[in-house]
């Protein structure tokens, strides 16, 4: 369908801004995109955009700047929807190989997409079938020693202790016992829990319970939490809003590390795959968008992966990106899982 004459300019202020993250006269607009109307038709279209919410003009400027409803708009009805057949090249490297783990998959595509979108790729994890498979201790020298957690999915978590008069070996290792013969088969969601269920056993006959219990309970919440992979960070200096903005990049930097905001809770479990746009409601970061997709990875479970980037982003490349990624993704661990059971 055709473009109106107002969706044919708002499109070409977003892309325009998205590009120079300037104001957009109308000038501008007529020399860079060849419109063939006039100056005052154009100036007339941008005044009603902006009465209608889709354009903003700073105070500094004669020129507007889309809204957060014009880059909605544009996201829904104006973009290209071209799909980056550069990046799914880029991708081939990464998918070629049939005996890579999930980790080293999600890791090297993830980074790619940053790269050519210079976004920042997230992603996280849910799994609620994970279980607790084993604790286990190791010694890293005299005086040092590291509880090791694992899930039978294979996810560790870490915890190292400086041996003192606080914390001896011998009531570590009594913990540790405990802990393997109560814990093992627990799914990760209840073993905070069950760990408040068995710390009277351990006052029992451990004599600095508090201290290792206090200890061990701060790696299970980080164990039983969101699991959350950042990539690409350092794209965040491409960008004017942050790279000329500390207090901007503070924030920005502080949502990347709370994996409840970045999780996506409102993709349902089971619900087809669908792709969310955020932009400028983001806790206290008007300036930041986010674009993310469920993806199904074999039997790992379900995982969110997520574009974070200033609300100038270029939202065509972006959803293009994200949609070739979790195609990929799913249908190489389809394909793995398919060809582990020996079917074709």
């Amino acid at each position: 369908m055709a473009l109106t004459r107002s969706e044919t300019i708002l499109k070409y202020v977003v892309e325009y801004f998205i590009k120079n993250a300037e104001p957009v006269g109308s000038h501008t607009l007529i020399e860079e995109y060849g419109l063939p109307y006039s100056s005052a038709t154009i100036r007339n279209e941008m005044f009603a955009l902006e009465k209608m919410g889709y354009l903003e003009k700073p105070h500094t400027s004669a020129g507007r700047v889309p809204s957060t409803k014009g880059y909605e708009y544009y996201c829904e009805h104006l973009r290209n929807n071209n799909l980056d057949e550069q990046f799914r090249y880029s991708l081939q490297s990464v998918f070629s190989d049939q005996v890579k783990s999930v980790e080293e998959v999600i890791k090297q595509s993830c980074e790619i997409i940053s790269h050519m979108t210079n976004l920042v790729s997230v992603v996280t994890t849910e799994e609620e079938t994970e279980k607790l498979a084993s604790v286990q201790l190791i010694p890293i020298s005299d005086n040092t020693i590291t509880a090791v957690f694992v899930t039978d999915k294979g996810y560790v978590e870490n915890k190292t202790f400086i041996l003192s008069e606080s914390i001896k070996r011998d009531d570590l290792v009594k913990c540790v016992d405990l802990m393997n013969k109560r814990l093992v088969g627990t799914p990760v969601t209840e073993l905070i829990d069950k760990m408040e269920a068995i710390k009277p056993i351990m006052a029992d006959y451990v004599v600095s319970h508090d201290v290792v219990y206090k200890a061990l309970l701060e790696t299970l919440v980080r164990f039983a939490g969101d699991r959350l992979s950042l990539y690409g960070k350092e794209e965040l200096f491409s960008h004017p809003e942050f790279k000329n903005d500390a207090e901007a990049l503070q924030r920005v930097i502080k949502l990347l590390d709370n994996a409840s905001l970045l999780k996506g809770s409102e993709f349902e479990i089971d619900g087809p795959r669908v792709t969310k746009v955020n932009i400028g409601d983001v806790e206290n970061n008007p300036d930041v968008a986010m674009v993310s997709t469920k993806v199904r990875i074999g039997d790992e479970g379900n995982s969110v992966i997520t574009l974070v980037g200033p609300k100038r982003m270029d939202y065509d490349k972006a959803l293009s990106a994200l949609e070739i990624l979790a195609d990929e993704l799913e249908k190489y661990f389809g394909d793995k899982g398919g060809n582990e059971n020996g079917q074709s």
